[in-house]
């Protein structure tokens, strides 16, 4: 009788901690190098999960070859090669780094130490691929107008091709798609990054003192990784969400430190990631301080030029329109 209720309460016990609910709370559930935990509730973890290697490899590699690699591209097959109303190849490149962030954005929610909210992550995966898709839509038709003479280091307003446009109604509609790219493109792509990466930042936490340091693998990732968050900023336009996300970080570290809890391999991973990037930002606002161009066309107190209006106006040697061959004789 005894080995039989030993044995039922084995069972049971199994199946507390296999039974686990999707996103419940208030379900118990066990996860490896852990001990149970109730969801809706506080959770750090008492063991270091190993750093994830592979997830941020494949995260930095993918941004690098085709988020950061499409302006290699746009180099070396222009536009302008390119039938004008399909296309181009750096737009297909947009594309997959889309579907591919979103996926990777998945994946990283997956890893997490601690059990996120499942309709919280869905929802903002579905809402930043709705922002990179405007984005993407909004990028297409800049390259294009840039063949015909439009200038990005200028206001919308004060570009030539604008300013000549018939009728003058027509500039309503190229402020609209400026808005959907640079606006609200930007804000529904760049809050739901910044969020998972903060609530995957959030479970980053352990009590032992000897998992309170980066492998030789994060250090050489963390270089790529502090560069790639840099060109997000400036050419994305989120310093005022980055800033928040940085911040909020820096005091979830801060109240955890109190508790006698510490950041892991990949907490300290992304924390450092971070703060490499905003002192490559600082520095980058410090280099173009002074340029009165770039001021003009980025007013206000946060005061961070994209680097394609930098090219457009300090590399990029000649703005005349280039258009696109003419199919009359």
């Amino acid at each position: 009788m005894q080995i039989n209720t030993n044995r039922s309460e084995k069972v049971l016990l199994k199946d507390v901690f296999t039974a686990h609910g999707k996103g419940c709370y208030g379900t118990i559930r066990k996860r490896p190098n852990s001990v149970p935990y109730r969801l809706g509730l506080p959770d750090v973890s008492l063991r270091n999960p190993p750093f994830h290697l592979n997830l941020w490899l494949y995260f930095t590699m993918q941004n690098w070859l085709l988020y950061c690699g499409r302006a290699i591209v746009i180099i070396m097959c222009p536009v302008e090669w390119c039938p004008p109303n399909r296309p181009s190849p750096a737009d297909y490149i947009h594309l997959a780094s889309n579907l591919l962030t979103a996926l990777l954005l998945l994946k990283i929610t997956q890893r997490s130490p601690k059990m996120l909210p499942h309709s919280a992550m869905q929802l903002s995966i579905i809402i930043f691929a709705m922002g990179t898709s405007m984005h993407l839509v909004g990028d297409s038709i800049t390259q294009r107008l840039i063949l015909s003479g439009y200038q990005p280091h200028l206001p919308l307003r004060e570009n030539p091709i604008i300013q000549n446009v018939t009728p003058k109604t027509l500039i309503y509609s190229f402020e609209l798609v400026s808005y959907y790219d640079e606006g609200l493109g930007h804000v529904m792509w760049g809050v739901p990054f910044l969020l998972i990466l903060f609530l995957y930042f959030t479970g980053c936490f352990t009590h032992s003192e000897e998992e309170r340091s980066m492998p030789y693998s994060a250090w050489l990732l963390l270089g790529p990784s502090a560069l790639f968050y840099w060109c997000v900023i400036t050419e994305g336009q989120i310093f005022i969400l980055f800033t928040f996300t940085l911040f909020a970080m820096a005091a979830m570290v801060v109240q955890q430190r109190h508790r006698g809890f510490g950041l892991n391999s990949n907490g300290l991973f992304l924390l450092s990631s971070f703060s490499v990037a905003m002192a490559l930002v600082v520095l980058w606002v410090a280099f173009l301080w002074h340029d009165p161009v770039l001021r003009k066309r980025y007013p206000g107190v946060m005061y961070v030029p994209r680097p394609r209006a930098f090219y457009t106006l300090h590399i990029l040697k000649t703005h005349q329109p280039h258009g696109y061959p003419s199919s009359q004789g």
